[in-house]
């Protein structure tokens, strides 16, 4: 996959937004644990940059799978892994089921208003008791009427204390646990107020990606129309497995600016350190560990960009996508360990760049499937494991 000068000027802009629009605000953000997604998602809306693959019919640019991997690259220039990771829900884990699935209505409700910036969206789907075990889910949506009554808990959900919808994966039926989910739209507030039946367990305090609010969030009997379901009922776990591809992929991409930036800054800083007589970057091991670890980085950005190519082919990118996510959480605690390192004391420092990314990118490893998980899928892939009966 090569960047086209189309694909540079969308970095360019977005860069320019970042230098002007976040980075002067992310201490402020970090520290208040939140920022403030409305505002800073309309202007990004503005700038037509929430939808570069979405469907033009409701207000996206159409753009193949490429565009969206240049805009995950270009955020690795803010200065903090919380607010990438936000925005990232918004456009590549909340809404792609719903761009390729769900109804014009749907679309019309809650997709154009997300591209546009006038809604924050998030995805529900990890609850107290089933994060790694997607199919695990207790949520249940039962019919009444027209309506599904959805009553449970979703946790560790980004954007959830902002967020105007939640695009769900629900049970609605009792048949087998891969076979009777669904993914529901369900709307969240209205005028800024939680609608009847939803409510904030609690705002969760993390080690890090701190200016993203995440939340434990209770439904019960909250009433939604069945037509606010996406797609066919029971193919929720499908569906929800298609949009990881595109998360994971995300996943991989935003890392690569942000692992280039935190060796550039400790190649800088060893060359200034003065250490026993001369600078910390005469020492051959700091050297060749850093040039060990621009390697490490840029076969993480050949594998990520092979498996968009394939993605944009239209082939099934399961197991690129997953070797691209294991590769990209292992990079993202190795590369800011071994700087940290180096950087010694100041690097134990909070306020230390490279101390937020060592504790930013801890969860690259976690969220969006664990490196376990990931493990698990290309063992199934590779035929050494057994497949779960359906």
């Amino acid at each position: 996959m090569q960047y086209t000068h189309e694909h540079r000027e969308i970095q360019n802009t977005l860069k320019r937004f970042i230098e002007a629009e976040i980075n002067p605000h992310v201490d402020e953000w970090e520290a208040a644990e939140i920022f403030p997604a409305h505002e800073v998602f309309k202007k990004m809306g503005n700038l037509g940059l929430l939808g570069l693959t979405k469907p033009e019919a409701f207000g996206g640019a159409g753009l193949d799978y490429s565009y969206s991997m240049a805009m995950a690259e270009a955020l690795g220039h803010i200065d903090c892994g919380g607010i990438p990771m936000a925005i990232g829900v918004q456009t590549d884990m909340a809404t792609p089921a719903l761009a390729r699935f769900g109804s014009d209505e749907l679309r019309a409700q809650f997709l154009a208003p997300a591209i546009a910036g006038d809604m924050v969206g998030c995805i529900g789907v990890s609850e107290p008791g089933a994060g790694s075990d997607v199919a695990g889910i207790k949520t249940v949506a039962r019919k009444d009427g027209d309506d599904y009554v959805i009553s449970g808990q979703k946790m560790w959900i980004t954007n959830s204390l902002q967020a105007d919808w939640m695009c769900m994966l629900v049970n609605t039926g009792e048949g087998p646990i891969h076979k009777n989910k669904s993914l529901v739209m369900v709307p969240m507030r209205e005028n800024g107020k939680l609608l009847p039946g939803i409510e904030v367990g609690k705002k969760i305090k993390k080690i890090g990606m701190n200016s993203s609010d995440t939340g434990l969030i209770y439904f019960d009997e909250v009433r939604v129309p069945q037509r606010y379901r996406i797609g066919a009922e029971g193919q929720g776990f499908i569906y929800q497995m298609q949009q990881f591809q595109e998360e994971r992929l995300w996943c991989a991409a935003s890392t690569l600016q942000s692992l280039t930036h935190c060796i550039q800054w400790t190649v800088e800083w060893a060359q200034e350190r003065k250490l026993f007589g001369s600078a910390l970057a005469d020492q051959q091991w700091v050297q060749f560990k850093l040039a060990e670890l621009k390697a490490e980085v840029e076969c993480l950005r050949a594998l990520t960009y092979q498996a968009c190519e394939h993605y944009i082919a239209g082939e099934d990118v399961t197991e690129w996508a997953t070797m691209a996510k294991l590769k990209a959480g292992r990079l993202n605690r190795t590369v800011p360990d071994t700087c940290l390192q180096f950087w010694g004391g100041m690097g134990f420092t909070w306020e230390n760049k490279v101390s937020r990314m060592y504790r930013d990118g801890r969860l690259a490893s976690i969220g969006g499937g664990a490196d376990e998980v990931m493990l698990g899928i290309l063992s199934k892939m590779m035929g050494i494991a057994k497949r779960p009966q359906a």
